[in-house]
């Protein structure tokens, strides 16, 4: 297949386009290459995908409606996997319009492109953040979600609803994604695990908010590189028993799919660092903050959709996912310090 990935230069897009690749599709990236984190990491990271046969690169913002129907109409991707948006939570507090413009007008127009070009599925990133204040757990795609508490989650709650409306009205079939808490090899600087690999290694404290009384539902990046892929390949279809009267948010009278992807087993962020503190040998220095706006106490995903409907469900265990990922950090940082 021809896939388009969109935000290809970021963490879980550079996996999946090495996934793709490898297993013969051709693949289109796009990613405008923001200053929102160190765009020496986004290099290094297309720098590993550009060699590749089948793969090409363009630089573009998917906020730009011109140049994104001029793309679309030229290359006829068969599929797109959209995972170009502006990230963070604690980010989306001070700058409310940077999310505005990609996470919904860069949304608009992938939607936009995927209709006018009879794509054949659309899978995107929804968050775990959408979850927002319910406390009821495991989460449940079932579950009304009604309270966010970041500006973040209420832009990727906006997409879901934006991508019902197109499965609606156009018959595009969509596929959203609720990642929990992804991380591993090339992840994000601005994630919490990152900063807490570099704060112990150069011997500084690390901010621990709510003095870690916080769990979170860690997903290796593998795992989540392979839901994509599986659901990529399954497109959205329409509910057989979808009940008007008592409908449920996942799924639809129209091609339209909700599933977390998630490791379904929430760890409290100080038995996280105390994996991170064995694997580098080094204690860690912890400065115990008050929970911060915008965060929530615990994620944790029930899966049970995604297993019955893909056939899938992460389970890499924690310790062997830290482990991948420290080794990582200390060898790329390393090379760049040569």
């Amino acid at each position: 297949m021809k896939v388009l990935v969109t935000g290809c230069a970021g963490f879980i897009g550079m996996h999946v386009a090495q996934q793709l690749l490898a297993r013969g599709d051709t693949v289109v990236g796009i990613d405008n290459l923001n200053d929102y984190y160190d765009p020496a990491l986004k290099d290094a990271r297309l720098a590993l995908l550009q060699p590749q046969a089948g793969f090409r690169f363009q630089r573009l913002d998917i906020a730009d409606r011109p140049a994104m129907e001029a793309f679309f109409a030229k290359e006829s991707f068969d599929r797109v996997v959209h995972l170009a948006a502006q990230a963070g939570v604690r980010y989306s507090i001070q700058n409310p319009h940077a999310y505005a413009d990609s996470n919904l007008i860069g949304f608009v127009n992938v939607l936009e492109g995927c209709r006018q070009n009879q794509v054949q599925h659309l899978v995107y990133a929804s968050s775990s953040s959408i979850y927002g204040s319910n406390t009821k757990m495991p989460f449940s795609e079932s579950d009304p979600i009604a309270h966010p508490v970041s500006l973040y989650g209420a832009t990727k709650k906006a997409n879901e609803l934006m991508a019902h409306a197109y499965s609606h009205l156009y018959g595009l079939p969509t596929t959203g994604l609720r990642f929990f808490t992804v991380y591993g090899p090339w992840g994000r600087p601005d994630m919490a695990y990152f900063l807490f690999v570099k704060a112990i290694l150069e011997g500084r404290p690390i901010d621990v908010f709510n003095e870690g009384r916080m769990q979170r539902d860690f997903t290796y990046i593998d795992d989540i590189t392979e839901g994509i892929v599986r659901v990529l390949d399954k497109p959205a279809s329409a509910n057989p028993h979808f009940d008007p009267a008592l409908p449920d948010p996942s799924s639809s009278y129209a091609p339209y799919r909700l599933y977390n992807i998630g490791n379904h087993q929430p760890v409290e962020l100080l038995e996280f660092i105390s994996i991170i503190e064995k694997r580098l040998g080094k204690r860690a220095v912890l400065k115990l903050l008050p929970m911060k706006s915008g965060d929530v106490v615990a994620t944790f995903a029930s899966t049970e959709q995604l297993q019955k409907e893909i056939n899938f469900s992460p389970a890499t265990p924690l310790e062997k996912g830290i482990h991948q990922f420290v080794d990582w950090f200390v060898r790329y940082h390393a090379h760049e310090s040569a």
